[in-house]
């Protein structure tokens, strides 16, 4: 249709399907309606304004793998703050889409067909298999209109609006009549790939039905399921699991002052388990040290622990006093199943006669609920964490 404007003689040129009843021009904002005689009228005129729709008329997007053409712009507001841009796009079937743009965030929707009335504006709907809220109900007013309407943009309509992020149940009232759009939140990034541009508004705070950066829900499912699979596994890989013993013996300090004590080789089969060490020598105002090293006889990847052996007693100003222990325990952590030996280096004081031995005891024991817990604890800390985030990202959607 080519409609040439009466004020600023500019004439916009556009292919649509839809028996045109209202028309603004998108260069100087006249407003023009068809009368009984199907001629075009002056209506008023709209301000040019400065809201900043980046998208004009006759530009083209590719939505759902249909190419639409915009064909109407109309900017509305409620308050002195709240401000939107609608647009209206058809395609080359004559099928339309509704882009809603506010502070930089986008609902793509779609005009159905709703049988229940909402003028009396009830908490929640059902479509859909989906409960939505009611977010609010207003009476917007128009700042300025742009391109081709079958219908008068000038009516006076009531706005309701339901949400179930990331969807949207929109409610047009004019008179007894209810027109019901639904939407859908696009991102920012489709709506460019859309307009195959970059040049879009800019986000300023959170979108009507944006949704939260992570589904809080599906989270705590896929957290549950990890958590169980990873008990359910470490079961079925240790059901038959009994600590394993591969060293006891007593190593006299005398054999081994320029040589290793060298375990026999011993086999580890199962999951992953930390080596127990435990260590008794006899010292009494003295000390002795071990240094032990786990050869991995496949790999010859070893790891190496040392620990000391200090036990000392006396008297001070009248009083006893001890320190120390003549035994120590420590762990070689997630031995792996394999083929090992040890090489232990057994020390004392040199000026201890009377300790000769030191005696050593090796366990491979069964697998430590440790890790699970720690994984499961830091799971539910993370997700409590993003829970009370969308709390917050929640609250301050509805604030706005």
């Amino acid at each position: 249709m080519d409609f040439p404007c009466f004020h600023c003689n500019t004439e916009t040129k556009l292919d649509v399907k839809i028996d045109v009843s209202f028309f603004a021009c998108p260069s100087c904002g006249t407003l023009y309606s068809k009368n009984n005689n199907n001629d075009f009228k002056f209506k008023e005129r709209f301000k040019k304004e400065i809201y900043n729709n980046v998208f004009s008329i006759g530009q083209k997007a590719d939505f759902k793998n249909e190419i639409y053409t915009i064909i109407g712009i109309l900017i509305k507001r409620f308050d002195s703050f709240t401000r939107w841009a609608e647009y209206v796009l058809q395609n080359d079937k004559g099928e339309f889409l509704y882009l809603s743009e506010s502070s930089g965030n986008f609902i793509l929707l779609e005009q159905i067909e709703f049988e229940k009335k909402v003028g009396n504006h009830p908490l929640t709907v059902d479509y859909l298999d989906k409960t939505f809220d009611r977010y609010d109900y207003t009476y917007p007013k128009l700042d300025y209109a742009s391109g081709y309407f079958d219908y008068n943009v000038l009516n006076k309509i009531e706005l309701i609006e339901y949400i179930n992020p990331p969807y949207i149940l929109s409610f047009e009232k004019f008179g007894q009549e209810q027109t019901t759009f639904y939407g859908e939140h696009i991102s920012r990034n489709d709506v460019k790939r859309a307009f195959k541009t970059s040049a879009i508004p800019s986000k300023s705070e959170i979108g009507m039905v944006q949704p939260f950066y992570i589904n809080v829900k599906n989270l705590a499912i896929i957290f549950c399921s990890v958590a169980i699979l990873i008990l359910l596994s470490h079961w079925f890989l240790n059901k038959d699991r009994s600590s394993q013993e591969v060293l006891n013996t007593s190593i006299p300090f005398e054999n081994f002052t320029a040589k290793d004590f060298v375990s026999p080789s011993f086999e580890l089969k199962g999951s992953s388990a930390p080596l127990q060490i435990s260590l008794y020598s006899n010292v009494d105002n003295s000390w002795a040290n071990v240094q032990v090293a786990l050869i991995n006889e496949k790999t010859n990847e070893e790891v190496y622990a040392s620990k000391d052996i200090e036990y000392y007693h006396g008297y001070t100003d009248g009083e006893s006093w001890k320190e120390g222990s003549t035994s120590e325990d420590f762990n070689i952590c997630g031995v792996a199943p394999g083929k090992y030996h040890l090489t232990i280096t057994p020390l004392k004081a040199q000026e201890d006669l009377s300790n000769s031995t030191i005696d050593i005891t090796a366990t491979w024991n069964k697998p430590s609920l440790r890790n699970f817990f720690m994984t499961l604890l830091f799971m539910a800390v993370f997700l409590a964490i993003v829970y009370f985030m969308s709390r917050n990202f929640e609250e301050k959607r509805w604030n706005q």
